[in-house]
C-alpha cells in the first residue's frame, strides 16, 4: 500500500505485519528514504526500497517497543543509516536522541519531532513536511491511532493513570497543530494488543480523527476513566520486547531449524517439552502426536504462541512442508524467539513412526444445541472476562486461554466442549486439554451463530 502528497513527490510505503496488527514506513523522496518503526526481519524494507530504487538514510522510531522486536538497530548498520531514537531512553547502542522540536532532514524530506508522551514516557511523533513548510503527514506509533489510542499500561500500573492524562493531551496537541487534512500513520491499531481498544479504517486524517477519535470526543476525566476501564489483558510476551529493544538485539536468523527425526520428536514430547504442531486446527483435531500443543499457522500464531510460551523453553515445530516451518520462523524472531531447536515436516503418521494418533471432534454451535440438556457436558469459554462478561452460554465456565495452563485443575471432568469467539483460541485450549482421560469436542465457529441460536442467557 501506498500513499502520494499532491505536487509533493513523496511516497509512503505501508509494510503490513498483519500477525502483530502493525505497520512500518518507508518514507521515499528524489532517490532517498527514511524508514519508521521497523520491524525485525528487515529483508522486506530492503526489498521495498531496491524496488523504488532508493537509498535509506535514516532509520525513526516513535518510541521503545513492547509487542515486537524493533529492526531499526541492524537497518542502520546494515545500511549506514542514522539511528533515530527518542532522547531519554537509556539504550545500549549508538543513536541520535532526539527531543521535541528537532528535525530530521533526509534529502528533500523534513520530519519534525512532537513529544507525545502516553504510550510511553518518551513517546514522539514525526510531523512531515513539505519543501514549502506544509505539513502532509504525521506519524503517530502509539499515540493518536485510527479511531483510539495506544494503550498506556504496559510500563506498570503505577504509570497508567499519569500515562492516560499525557494520551489525551498528546492526541489533543496532534489535532490542535496539525492542518486537518494531514494524514494520520500510526504504527499500531490493526489488531495490535498496544490499542487501547479497536482501531477503525485502513486510512486517515486528523479531521477525521476529530470527529471519532475519543482523545478529541470525549472531556479529559471521561477519557481517562473509560480508557483505563476498558484495558484488557496483554501478550506476556510484552514483558521481554522492551527489554531487547532497550539493550539491543541480536542481528535477525531467518534460517531454517534442523530437521528433527520422529525418533528425536518423541524423545522431546515425552521430555515435556514444547512442541508445537502448526497444521490447520481441523487436521491437528483429525490427528495429532499426543504431547503436542495446535498452533495453527494463522494471522494469530505469534500473538498466541508468544503470549502461551514458556520463556526459553526448548521448542520444537511440526509443519506440513519447509514452507511452513520457514513462515513461522519468520513470525517467531519477530518477538524474539530466535532458538527454535528443531522442526519436522511431513505426514503425521510418518512423524509417529507407526503409533497411535491422538483426536478429537470437531463441531459447530448448532451441534452445541442439539446436544444441551440430552446428556451431561461441561462447556469451557476462552474467551477474555471481557468477552464473558458482554454475553455467554449459560453455564459455561470461563478460563481466558492465556490462563488455562495454570487452571487447568479448573477445567470439568468428562465430556468439555471449548468455545472461544472463532475457533482459533478454542483450538489452542483443545490441545492443552487433550488427554487420555479427557472428552474434548472443539467449537470451531463464530460466537454469532451462537447468538443466533439463541444459546446466550445468563
Amino acid at each position: 500500500m501506498t500513499a502520494t502528497h499532491g505536487e509533493y513527490d513523496v511516497e509512503v510505503s505501508i509494510i503490513e505485519t498483519t500477525g502483530l496488527g502493525d505497520r512500518s514506513y518507508l518514507v521515499s523522496h528524489d532517490g532517498g528514504a527514511v524508514v519508521i518503526d521497523p520491524q525485525r526481519d528487515i529483508d522486506r524494507v530492503l526489498d521495498l526500497a531496491g524496488e523504488r530504487d532508493v537509498r535509506i538514510t535514516h532509520v525513526l522510531e516513535t518510541h521503545i517497543h513492547n509487542d515486537y522486536v524493533t529492526g531499526g538497530l541492524e537497518l542502520s548498520r546494515v545500511t549506514g543509516a542514522e539511528y533515530v531514537v527518542p532522547v531519554g531512553d537509556d539504550v545500549g547502542y549508538e543513536r541520535r536522541a532526539v527531543a521535541d522540536g528537532d528535525t530530521i532532514t533526509a534529502g528533500g524530506l523534513r520530519l519534525r519531532v512532537l513529544h507525545t508522551p502516553g504510550h510511553t514516557h518518551n513517546h514522539v511523533s514525526y510531523a512531515l513536511h513539505d519543501p514549502d513548510g506544509a505539513v502532509v503527514g504525521v506519524f503517530t506509533g502509539g499515540s493518536m491511532l485510527h479511531g483510539t489510542t495506544g494503550r498506556t499500561d504496559l510500563l506498570g500500573s503505577e504509570h497508567t493513570a499519569k500515562l492516560t492524562h499525557a494520551q489525551y493531551h498528546s492526541v489533543r496537541r496532534l489535532a490542535a497543530e496539525l492542518p486537518d487534512d494531514t494524514a494520520v500513520y500510526p504504527t499500531h491499531g490493526f489488531g495490535s494488543f498496544c490499542s487501547a481498544t479497536p482501531a477503525s479504517g485502513d486510512s486517515s486524517t486528523i479531521a477525521e480523527q476529530r470527529r471519532n477519535n475519543p482523545a478529541l470526543t470525549l472531556d479529559e476525566q471521561s477519557y481517562v476513566e473509560e480508557l483505563i476501564a476498558g484495558l484488557s489483558a496483554y501478550p506476556a510476551y510484552y514483558a521481554h520486547m522492551g527489554v531487547i529493544n532497550t539493550q539491543g538485539p541480536d542481528p535477525v536468523d531467518l534460517s531454517l531449524p534442523r530437521p528433527v527425526d520422529p525418533d528425536e520428536l518423541r524423545r522431546r514430547i515425552e521430555a515435556g517439552e514444547w512442541v508445537v504442531d502448526l497444521r490447520n486446527r481441523r487436521a491437528f483435531a483429525a490427528g495429532h502426536l499426543g504431547g503436542t500443543l495446535g498452533f495453527e499457522l494463522s494471522d494469530s500464531f505469534v500473538t498466541y504462541l508468544g503470549w502461551l510460551y514458556s520463556w526459553g523453553s526448548p521448542l520444537t515445530i511440526i509443519g506440513d512442508d519447509v514452507a511452513q516451518i520457514a513462515e513461522a520462523r519468520r513470525e517467531l524472531v519477530r518477538i524474539g524467539i530466535d532458538d527454535v531447536s528443531g522442526a519436522a515436516v511431513g505426514d503425521i503418521q510418518a512423524l509417529a513412526a507407526g503409533g497411535p494418533l491422538r483426536s478429537y471432534r470437531v463441531a459447530d454451535f448448532r451441534d452445541l444445541a442439539a446436544q444441551i440438556g440430552t446428556r451431561h457436558l461441561a462447556i469451557l469459554d476462552v474467551r477474555q472476562s471481557g468477552e464473558y462478561d458482554d454475553g455467554h452460554l449459560p453455564g459455561a465456565v470461563n478460563i481466558p486461554l492465556h490462563e488455562l495452563s495454570r487452571r487447568i485443575d479448573e477445567v470439568p471432568g468428562g465430556e468439555v466442549w471449548v468455545h472461544c469467539a472463532s475457533g482459533y483460541r478454542s483450538s489452542i485450549a483443545a490441545s492443552i486439554i487433550d488427554q487420555p482421560d479427557r472428552t474434548v469436542v472443539l467449537v470451531d465457529d463464530a460466537f454469532e451463530h451462537a447468538e443466533e441460536l439463541g444459546l446466550i442467557g445468563p
